[in-house]
C-alpha cells in the first residue's frame, strides 16, 4: 500500500500548470480542514471534532481574500454514520460569500484497519456585494452604483474518502450545481457570472523515519480541477517529532510557496500556522504574504476515555 501511495502521490504532482481563478476558498491548511471539500470525512476521527481556520491573503493588497471556516463533525450509530456541518465565510474585495453546509458519511469498514466513507453535502450559499464602496474613475457607472444581495442559492454534492492509519485518499466535488448569479441576486446588472463545478482530490500517507516512531515524515497532496482554468496542484511535507511539534513546506503550482509549523499541546488539542508567499511578478511586490492560523480541539467519548493512539489525518 505504501508503494501505491507513493505513486499516486508522484503522479499526481506532475505535469501542473498555474491556475489563473478559483472560485472556491483557498487553503494551505487543507489537509487540517478537509471536511470543507470533501463530506466523506464526516466522523473519521472517532470523535466530536471542532476545528476554526482563519487565513489572510496577500497581506497589505487592498481588497485581497480573507477566510474563515468552522467544522464540526463526528461518528453516530456506532460509528458506521458520520454527520458534520461547515460555515464558510470568504470576501474578496467588495464581494462576500457565505456558506452553510451539513455533511453525511456512510462509513464501510473494508479492512481491519481500512475504511471507506461515502459522503453527500448539502446547503446554500449567500452572496453579498457592496459596490458602491469601490473608487472608480467614472463615479456615474451605473454598474457600480448599487449593492449585490443574493437570495440563498442550494447547492449540494459527493465526495469518497477512504483512510487507515497510514494513508488517506478522496476525491469529491462539493458543489454540483452551478448557479446563474444573473438569475437570483437583486441588482440590475447584468455582467454577473455564474458558480463554477470544482473538483478536487486528495492524499497523503505518513512514515516512520526514525526508530520508534520519534520522527515520521507525513507528504499531501491537493489537487483542484475547475473547467476553463488550468490544474492546481497544493504539497506539502511536514516532520513530525515527538508527536508534539511539526515543521514542513508547501508548494503551490505556478502560485506561490511557504512553511507550515503546528503544536500539539494535548493529544486533543492542535495548533497550526502557516505562512505563504507569491513568487509570481503579478502579486508579490505588491503585498507581504498570506497567513493562516487554525485550531482543532477533539472531543474524547467517555466510554473511549483516549485517542488510542496519534490521528495524523
Amino acid at each position: 500500500m505504501k508503494k501505491i501511495v507513493i505513486s499516486i502521490l508522484s503522479m499526481l504532482t506532475l505535469g501542473l500548470s498555474v491556475v489563473e481563478a478559483q472560485q472556491d476558498a483557498m487553503y494551505t491548511h487543507y489537509a487540517y480542514n478537509t471536511l470543507a471539500v470533501n463530506p466523506g470525512y464526516a466522523g473519521s476521527r472517532d470523535a466530536l471534532t471542532i476545528t476554526g481556520l482563519h487565513r489572510s491573503q496577500w497581506v497589505g493588497f487592498d481588497g485581497a481574500p480573507v477566510t474563515q471556516t468552522l467544522t464540526l463533525h463526528s461518528p453516530f450509530m456506532n460509528d458506521k454514520i458520520g454527520l458534520g456541518m461547515s460555515v464558510v465565510n470568504d470576501k474578496i474585495g467588495p464581494m462576500n460569500v457565505t456558506s452553510f453546509y451539513a455533511d453525511f458519511a456512510y462509513r464501510i469498514k473494508v479492512s481491519d484497519k481500512g475504511r471507506l466513507s461515502l459522503g453527500l453535502k448539502g446547503g446554500a450559499n449567500l452572496v453579498q456585494g457592496n459596490l458602491s464602496s469601490l473608487e472608480l474613475e467614472d463615479q456615474n457607472d451605473v454598474t457600480f452604483s448599487q449593492n449585490i444581495q443574493s437570495s440563498f442559492l442550494p447547492n449540494f454534492g459527493f465526495g469518497a474518502y477512504y483512510t487507515n492509519e497510514k494513508f488517506y485518499v478522496g476525491v469529491s466535488t462539493p458543489k454540483l450545481l452551478e448557479n446563474d448569479f444573473k438569475n437570483n441576486i437583486n441588482t440590475s446588472t447584468s455582467q454577473l457570472s455564474k458558480e463554477e463545478r470544482h473538483y478536487f482530490l486528495i492524499a497523503g500517507a505518513v512514515f516512520n523515519i526514525k526508530d520508534g516512531g520519534k520522527i515520521k515524515f507525513r507528504p499531501t497532496t491537493f489537487i483542484k480541477v475547475t473547467e476553463a482554468a488550468p490544474i492546481q496542484g497544493d504539497i506539502s511535507g511536514m516532520f513530525i517529532f515527538q508527536d508534539k511539534f511539526e515543521v514542513g513546506g508547501m508548494y503551490r503550482t505556478g502560485d506561490a510557496a511557504g512553511v507550515l509549523l503546528g503544536y500539539n499541546f494535548t493529544p486533543q488539542l492542535r495548533f497550526g500556522y502557516a505562512y505563504d508567499f507569491s513568487f509570481t511578478n503579478r502579486t508579490l511586490t505588491y503585498n507581504g504574504g498570506s497567513h493562516e492560523v487554525m485550531l482543532r480541539y477533539d472531543f474524547i467519548y467517555a466510554d473511549k476515555g483516549r485517542i488510542r493512539s496519534p490521528r495524523y489525518f
